[in-house]
């Protein structure tokens, strides 16, 4: 089994098994990983980069909801 990691997601306290990427991590939280922008640890996260990152234990996450509409 794996182990359970905490992050901190928009402030509130989450976790997830390590070595989630952040898109399967997005899915899991019933996000659509195309619909959303992502400030990992005080950076904005560009998607060339997603499927390569991790979550790990402490990151820091801010998402932002991409919503369309006028």
């Amino acid at each position: 089994m794996l182990k359970q990691i905490t992050l901190q997601v928009n402030g509130e306290a989450r976790t997830c098994p390590t070595r989630t990427s952040l898109p399967l991590f997005l899915e899991q939280m019933g996000l659509n990983p195309r619909l959303v922008a992502v400030e990992y640890n005080g950076e904005i996260l560009h998607r060339q980069f997603w499927d390569k990152t991790e979550m790990k234990s402490g990151d820091r996450l801010e998402i932002v909801t991409i919503v369309g509409g006028g």
